[in-house]
């Protein structure tokens, strides 16, 4: 039985694997990054809203905001200089002229460009070639609004390296030391589709923001937001290598508070991920939004972890609920969720799940306490 509070916390031997996408773990990945290093983040690659929508059509390729705005989130400020996150951070004007834009793109091809200032020679060579090798491929049309200049330069080294980003997250989180992995959930350029409960499919992830019906699936296509006379046919891709490789070494996995299907459930639609974590003998924790979340319309926090169930179970039927969540973090003194706690304690208890009720939600209600709910998943994580 754990105590109230944890203490004496060892580091864990093995990464905490999260799954995740946006920026709702940034503050968590943070407070992790500060005790350990060895956590991983698989994230999502299926944004599909504005400069990354963009880049995205002219490329046929993942999105890499996510991914970039990880690796940020995790790097060494201390080691690697805020010159080089700023720059990472860096975005063009959202108006004027498209080919005006265009030709302050091509300016930062300038080794004094002023973008470039108080970043080190070896940086700045890395980010100029990966930018430089975008150039080369840049359609004469491209809409380069609000562009991120550190989506570009992945970018850049994603078509550059043949279109995998094997060599990308590697080479970018050496740059910028980033304190833990991060991972693509795939490779492969693909969309989010959610079916409605009255059967309206909404395609591309950036409409999940605006739902005007409870989501009742969420799946996965090749189809393209945009193109006419075409419906979205699911697929279910293999999870890439390096998330089963590293999602394999789990001490812990946790399905962490964020946009509950855009970032959590998107991760759980391949095949590979169910069946990897059936078989893991560790932690697998679940942690409910606390707060509004405009995709939970309508689902109470014991529907939600059918769904997470349903989802895992795709690829490992006749398995155990504990095998795919052993645990689930919750604050009835300050979280506000959807639902009854009780109605999902019991749910959970017929599952063989343990429900842990822990002050791990700041008193605004709308955030969980980055320190705190760190504190439990590396306790948890120690348990292994």
């Amino acid at each position: 039985m754990l105590s109230s509070t944890p203490s004496d916390i060892r580091p864990p031997q093995h990464p905490l694997v999260f799954f995740t996408g946006g920026t709702a773990l940034r503050e968590l990945g943070r407070t992790l990054a500060g005790r350990t290093r060895n956590t991983v983040h698989i994230v999502t690659t299926f944004d599909s809203g504005g400069s990354t929508a963009r880049l995205r059509k002219a490329f046929a390729m993942p999105a890499v905001g996510d991914l970039r705005n990880r690796l940020l989130a995790l790097a060494d400020v201390e080691a690697c200089g805020q010159d080089l996150v700023r720059c990472m951070d860096t975005r063009l004007p959202a108006e004027g002229d498209a080919g005006t834009l265009r030709t302050l793109l091509r300016s930062f091809s300038s080794p004094e460009h002023e973008v470039w200032n108080g970043i080190g020679e070896l940086q700045k060579h890395t980010l100029l070639h990966c930018l430089t090798a975008f150039l080369r491929v840049m359609p004469a049309d491209f809409d380069a609004r609000q562009a991120s200049l550190g989506n570009i330069c992945m970018a850049g080294k994603y078509l550059s390296d043949g279109r995998t980003f094997s060599s990308v997250l590697p080479m970018f989180g050496r740059l910028l030391r980033v304190r833990g992995h991060i991972v693509p959930i795939v490779e492969e350029n693909l969309h989010l589709v959610a079916r409605l409960e009255d059967g309206t499919m909404l395609i591309g992830q950036h409409l999940f923001k605006e739902l005007p019906l409870p989501i009742d699936e969420v799946f996965l296509t090749v189809y393209e937001p945009g193109r006419k006379n075409s419906n979205p046919v699911p697929c279910r891709p293999r999870a890439s290598v390096p998330a089963l490789a590293k999602l394999r070494e789990a001490s812990l996995v946790c399905y962490p508070m964020g946009s509950f299907y855009s970032s959590v459930v998107a991760n759980l639609l391949v095949d590979g991920i169910g069946s990897c974590i059936a078989s893991l003998h560790c932690p697998k924790v679940f942690i409910p939004n606390t707060g509004h979340d405009k995709e939970l319309a309508g689902h109470t926090v014991e529907e939600q972890l059918l769904v997470l169930m349903s989802v895992l179970a795709q690829d490992c039927k006749n398995t155990k609920p504990s095998q795919l969540v052993s645990h689930i973090l919750v604050d009835s003194s300050h979280g506000l969720y959807h639902g009854n706690l009780d109605a999902l304690k019991k749910l959970a208890e017929s599952m063989g799940i343990c429900v842990l009720d822990v002050p791990i939600v700041s008193p605004d209600m709308a955030h969980h306490n980055p320190s705190v709910t760190a504190d439990w998943l590396m306790r948890l994580a120690s348990m292994e």
